[in-house]
């Protein structure tokens, strides 16, 4: 990010300058591509927010499709889009959406692969072949996921942020398997977006990927939380992970007996531990989780259940720490 503070100038300008700006943006969008495994198109974006946007705003298809536990940025960019339920394990019920597609002119069907208030894995590969099936097209929100364990996205739309794997705040992409996907509405990245390129930003975004590793199956910090997960069940907590056949290391959400999810908050915030109740997107609204009322999770267990999520560089002794400091407070609750 320092070279690209450095050298900058505006990429799309003609001048010598520019044109090196131009180079070296080129060759960091050549570099997430590959290490992400993506073969078709990348437009740099100010994160996930504005890719969903984008994606959801500016797809060439007919009716849109989301799924009940999106994240608040997928749902807001497709108002008035059929909202698909899920069950309680998190994913979306697929009869549901074979009957939904039918009779539709190029669906848009918008997935996520892993949610990001219970870490819950999406069976994404199946929605894109029903999508694909009938002739519509798929976004995958990605946010939770890419850069962080290396799988192949079979998908028309990918939506990525680079902050979720040690990247800098203020870049993402879209990664489109074709251009035609979408419509352009002039400006820079081909004409499909506004606002001059974030050079720094999309150096850093190359320079994470590409020395991340999957840092989040390394440090043992993960190992902590699967035997972490017995004593929470031990003093009648709710660990929502057993409800999924694709339960994640890196996101949890737990429910403590006896004490309510903004309490817990506010305590392990005088603790100096950050967690969250629901998305930390959405969580300064202190509300239930409306991704725990789509499964069907008990309204009481819900106001009872906070957010734990692993950062790129969360270390094992302050997940050993967290785990003692929520049996403390559990045993005291």
């Amino acid at each position: 990010m320092e070279e690209g503070f450095r050298i900058w100038a505006n990429p799309s300008s003609p001048h010598a300058e520019g044109r090196k700006a131009r180079a070296m943006l080129e060759d960091a969008r050549e570099r997430i591509k590959s290490a992400l495994g993506w073969d078709g198109e990348l437009v740099f974006t100010s994160g996930a927010s504005e890719a969903a946007a984008l994606a959801l705003g500016q797809a060439r298809g007919g009716r849109r499709m989301v799924s009940a536990v999106e994240h608040d940025s997928v749902i807001q960019a497709a108002p008035g889009a059929v909202v698909l339920p899920v069950g309680g394990d998190g994913l979306m019920d697929m009869g549901v959406l074979e009957q939904a597609l039918k009779g539709q002119d190029t669906p848009v069907v918008a997935v996520q692969s892993i949610n990001s208030e219970t870490g819950a894995g999406q069976d994404f590969p199946e929605v894109c072949d029903l999508v694909e099936e009938a002739g519509g097209m798929s976004i995958i929100d990605a946010s939770q996921s890419a850069g962080k364990f290396r799988f192949k996205f079979h998908a028309s739309m990918v939506i990525v942020s680079a902050h979720k794997f040690g990247g800098p705040i203020g870049v993402g992409a879209l990664l489109l398997s074709d251009w035609h996907l979408i419509e352009p509405t002039g400006g820079h990245e081909r004409g499909y977006r506004r606002g001059t390129e974030n050079l720094p930003g999309a150096l850093g975004m190359a320079a994470a990927l590409e020395a991340g590793g999957e840092p989040y199956m390394h440090n043992g910090a993960w190992k902590l939380m699967a035997e972490f997960a017995a004593e929470v069940r031990a003093v009648g907590g709710t660990w929502h992970s057993d409800r999924f056949d694709r339960p994640t290391c890196y996101i949890n959400a737990i429910a403590m007996p006896g004490l309510s999810a903004k309490a817990q908050v506010m305590r392990f915030d005088m603790a100096g531990i950050s967690v969250s109740q629901g998305s930390a997107c959405s969580s300064g609204t202190m509300k239930p989780s409306r991704v725990l009322e789509a499964m069907g999770v008990e309204r009481d267990v819900a106001e009872r259940t906070i957010r734990v999520s692993l950062g790129w560089n969360t270390t094992r002794e302050e997940v050993q720490r967290f785990c003692e400091v929520w049996l403390d407070m559990a045993k005291r609750a």
